[in-house]
């Protein structure tokens, strides 16, 4: 309920990316959008990405003059895009003839770390942003940026402004946060590689999570982890089809479906830690060690070796390979370790549903799609509501296809 109203107002925050404010005449869609929304008598805040590939060309902008620039300049650099996105959609707003007023992330008080280039959001002081609806102006926010307690501008890290819409949403308990992206929703497959693939209605928090982590490009894995602690209820839509997309909420009937999507990444190498003697500790020592520096392990194999040692297999992303292996160079003849072995030719393939959980015999479903195809099976990682299998690269696309087909049918 607006503060000195009588009618009922949701609040709305709606997100766009990079791909909806590509250009002038995007620009003037996504403006009509927002305006549509504020017709009928919502309060809107619209949080913009930057235009298409700003952010790669502004980086290498940087790189130009430094190819190891500071993170702090670097930070001020790519902020601009944002900066430039948020003004141009609130000047073709007001075009329209609607009030509209253009704020960057340290103007809405979205404070953050100082970890420059991968912030974290502290907080959001909504006393601005709240002024400005009180005025009725729709709100629009640069993404992906924010000020840390020194007064420095920050960004929050790739997909940073889903992160951004959400932490507003949050703050100002919106009724609702909308993610325009250039797909109409989440579907059970990428249906630009699986032409049989189905848009979901729904999904729940859990599910989409793990889809994000596991490689889905729709929403980004933190924005969605706040969605869930607060409760914000997420609408992944088309800024190009407005069409009805995807909610994103708490539960979902999960009786006719056992999974909701396949889904695949790419980026991702597998290392082997030959030899490892076999007592315990050791493998403690090995994950501690790259624990300390940053590097995040996923899917992890022990197997047996010969004469008292076993061998240790994880996944990494594939930006990581190197520097965990120099990390573990450093150490392996003090943990007496043979050698390690390392494959940047691999794909995690993964099915996520949170139906599963009281289904048995999913996972021997997706081997037998496996199997009819002739794909091999490297490692594999299951929770309640995933599994993760890691193939060769080259078999990622059609593994994607024939678990598809097996669990969703042919179209």
């Amino acid at each position: 309920m607006k503060k000195g109203s009588d009618r009922f107002m949701a609040l709305i925050v709606q997100k766009f990316g990079g791909t909806s404010v590509a250009d002038a005449q995007r620009i003037a869609n996504v403006a009509d959008i927002v305006t549509q929304a504020y017709r009928a008598g919502n309060d809107v805040i619209a949080v913009v990405s930057a235009q298409g590939d700003t952010t790669d060309d502004l980086e290498a902008k940087g790189r130009e003059i430094d190819p190891s620039p500071s993170r702090r300049e670097m930070d001020v650099l790519v902020a601009a895009g944002e900066q430039i996105s948020a003004a141009l959609l609130s000047m073709a707003i007001q075009r329209m003839g609607f009030p509209a007023v253009s704020l960057l992330g340290w103007q809405v008080g979205l404070e953050t770390t100082s970890a420059h280039g991968e912030a974290r959001i502290r907080r959001v002081r909504e006393d601005r942003i709240r002024k400005e609806l009180d005025q009725r102006r729709i709100v629009v926010v640069a993404g992906f940026q924010g000020i840390d307690r020194s007064g420095d501008v920050t960004t929050i890290g790739r997909g940073g402004s889903d992160t951004s819409a959400v932490a507003i949403a949050a703050a100002m308990h919106a009724d609702l946060c909308q993610i325009y992206t250039d797909v109409d929703g989440v579907y059970t497959a990428d249906p630009r590689k699986v032409p049989g693939a189905r848009k979901l209605d729904t999904i729940s928090y859990d599910e989409m999570l793990e889809l994000a982590t596991l490689g889905a490009q729709v929403l980004h894995n933190r924005s969605v982890e706040m969605a869930k602690k607060y409760n914000i209820q997420l609408e992944v839509l088309s800024s190009l089809t407005r069409k009805p997309g995807t909610i994103v909420k708490e539960k979902r009937n999960m009786e006719k479906m056992l999974i909701s999507s396949v889904t695949k990444d790419e980026n991702s190498a597998r290392i082997s830690v030959i030899g490892v003697p076999d007592r315990p500790g050791l493998a403690f020592k090995i994950f501690s060690c790259l624990a300390a520096k940053g590097v995040n392990v996923d899917v992890i194999l022990q197997s047996i070796g010969r004469n008292g040692t076993k061998d240790i297999s994880f996944t990494v992303t594939t930006d990581k390979m190197e520097e965990a292996i120099g990390l573990l160079q450093e150490h392996l003849e003090t943990w007496g370790a043979t050698s390690i072995v390392s494959d940047e030719n691999v794909a995690k393939v993964s099915i996520v549903g949170a139906g599963m959980e009281t289904h048995p015999g999913v996972a021997a479903q997706m081997f037998e799609a496996l199997f009819g195809e002739n794909i091999n099976i490297q490692m594999i990682s299951t929770s309640e509501i995933k599994v993760t299998v890691l193939v060769n690269k080259k078999d990622a696309d059609l593994a994607v296809r024939a678990i598809h087909e097996k669990f969703f049918g042919a179209d």
